[in-house]
């Protein structure tokens, strides 16, 4: 054992000087996916086992709040080999639009990792950039350029098909250029999965959990129109919730019992919540394609509601672990709907037992009636005709809007956690 250490050594074991106030909240996310081949960047950006060789890729996002110092997560969940990126640069777009091909230039900056400008990230791996000085207004579209000089060696790629978001692609390096004329476009995100910003100790996180109805399908190409991009709107119009951060982990035909777009929720809970940064609350908005996709037998839609019903004691079991309050939506109608809704009406009654158990049971820390905010007063088993992107399922954006105006604000005021949180 070494009992004494030199003087010098002494010296050099001072802390290093801290820094400003405050933690890390995720302002932004997307869920990583295994890129299906129909998702897979278009001629000639992917072939023969090799994606983005010498490319550029642009993408654009809205943050929720915002911060002046922020850094960028990238994930290569499901990539097949490592993959490089070479260069990194955020700015603001052109007009502040989101699925802009163009930025602001005087506002570009480069992205760093352990000082570095380029990044090697394993397979299975993700990387988070280091801390970059950058002033990111509340709500606020953020770009986002990526040059791989060497692409990624493989046929699995990692990406979030639903980003009903615009983004360009161009071969060579235009990771600073103003504008990529003749760029190909993707309504698809690539690699890049989480924002985070500094943000002041009363500033937190809600994780939104869901399905299609969450990734906003229905909703408007770079309009960020979906349910929780409406909440955000909402929530910063008031003081008391102007620092509430909304990260939407919603994917297309995810599942919460078994994998389906993407990993399941059971599977995906610790990487899409609790690993998330400076995350205070979550809404779990998922099972209705549990129920859909399960067989329309009485016995089967029986076993799949009480599955559901046992799962989401498990996903609150372990938030609350971590501290997080967790808010039960309640699933919405799919009468009408060709794939879900049967004719002898077994799924309709497993989605009236799994709402009662929300509504009724306890275990949330509250409810967030969904049903009720989309429902036909006079068809309760379909939606209002005014909200029905027109599949029985999905929601216009009339529809988004009144699911976020049925979200109680209070539900993210801060407080602190009641004596005895998450004993179970």
């Amino acid at each position: 054992m070494i009992r004494n250490a030199s003087r010098s050594t002494r010296r050099r074991a001072v802390p290093a000087a801290r820094g400003p106030a405050g933690h890390w909240v995720a302002t932004w996310a997307s869920m990583p996916q295994l890129t299906e081949p129909e998702n897979m960047p278009p001629a000639p950006f992917a072939g023969d086992g090799l994606v983005f060789a010498g490319s550029t890729l642009r993408q654009t996002l809205r943050v929720t709040v915002g911060g002046r110092r922020a850094r960028l997560r990238f994930s290569n969940a499901f990539g097949g080999a490592p993959l490089p990126l070479t260069r990194v640069a955020v700015a603001l777009p052109g007009g502040g639009r989101a699925g802009t091909g163009e930025i602001r230039p005087e506002t570009s900056r480069q992205v760093t990792f352990h000082g570095r400008p380029s990044v090697v990230i394993p397979a299975g791996a993700q990387a988070v950039s280091d801390p970059l000085s950058f002033d990111l207004a509340p709500r606020s579209v953020l770009t986002v350029t990526v040059h791989l000089a060497d692409g990624q060696r493989s046929s699995a790629v990692t990406s979030h098909p639903g980003s009903r978001t615009t983004s360009h692609l161009l071969a060579g390096d235009h990771t600073e250029d103003a504008a990529l004329p003749g760029a190909a476009l993707a309504d698809h995100w690539y690699f890049l999965s989480g924002v985070e910003v500094w943000a002041g100790h009363s500033a937190a996180a809600v994780v939104v959990v869901g399905d299609s109805l969450t990734d906003g399908r229905g909703s408007t190409t770079n309009g960020n129109d979906r349910w929780p991009d409406r909440l955000a709107d909402r929530l910063h119009a008031r003081r008391a919730t102007s620092g509430v951060a909304i990260v939407n982990q919603g994917a297309g035909g995810n599942r919460v019992l078994d994998d389906g777009l993407g990993p399941n929720v059971l599977a995906r809970l610790d990487r899409d919540v609790l690993a998330q940064s400076g995350v205070r609350w979550l809404v779990l908005f998922e099972g209705i394609n549990d129920i859909g996709t399960a067989g329309a037998a009485e016995a089967a839609q029986k076993q799949v509601a009480e599955d559901l019903i046992a799962a989401y004691g498990q996903i609150v079991r372990r938030a609350h672990a971590r501290g997080i309050r967790v808010y039960g939506a309640t699933l919405t109608p799919f009468g009408g709907n060709d794939a879900y809704d049967d004719p002898d009406g077994h799924r309709e009654r497993s989605r009236q037992v799994v709402n009662e158990w929300i509504r009724t049971s306890g275990r949330f820390d509250a409810v967030v009636d969904f049903d009720r905010a989309a429902r036909d007063p006079a068809a309760p088993r379909r939606l209002l005709p005014a909200y029905d992107v027109g599949d029985g399922l999905h929601l216009n954006p009339a529809g988004y809007r009144a699911l976020a105006d049925a979200v109680p604000g209070r539900l993210f005021r801060d407080e602190p956690l009641p004596r005895g949180f998450g004993f179970e």
